[in-house]
């Protein structure tokens, strides 16, 4: 089990401006500028905030567990206990860090047809994350300078 942990750290940690700090409640937290992504406890549990919508979808195709003990928020929780938990995942931590990446990306838009298609979204996940692709870079970037 904390070899996959360790796998899992390890992977996260090396994505663009991931840190890694310490979780409040045990494990490790990884954070996209001050934007939690997800966190891992060192029982093999994986918390990862969603949209609503999003994660309603996770819950439904059974892609992911409501969270223990914030089970009517966004929140969702996978169990690592294998192998192909671990990649499962990655891919469930690569959605929530989609959608905070798209906010800072130049090129938004190819972002996310290049995440789509390397995450093999179906196009239910697609429309979902949809929203978070911003309209209109120029002005976004006008606004932060």
């Amino acid at each position: 089990m904390l070899e996959f942990l360790r796998k899992f750290e390890e992977e996260v940690s090396t994505w663009p401006h991931v840190l890694t700090q310490s979780h409040r409640f045990g494990g490790k937290e990884f954070l996209l500028g001050s934007a939690e992504v997800g966190h891992v406890h060192w029982g093999g549990i994986v918390d990862i905030p969603f949209p609503r919508s999003v994660r309603d979808a996770l819950l439904a195709e059974r892609l992911a567990e409501e969270h223990r003990w914030v089970p009517n928020s966004g929140w969702i929780t996978f169990r690592v206990r294998r192998e192909a938990d671990l990649q499962h995942a990655l891919w469930l931590m690569r959605l929530s860090y989609l959608r905070y990446e798209l906010k800072t990306a130049a090129d938004p838009r190819k972002l996310f047809e290049e995440a789509s298609e390397r995450l093999q979204l179906s196009p239910k996940f697609k429309s979902l994350l949809e929203p978070f692709v911003p309209k209109n870079v120029v002005a976004r970037k006008m606004v932060s300078a």
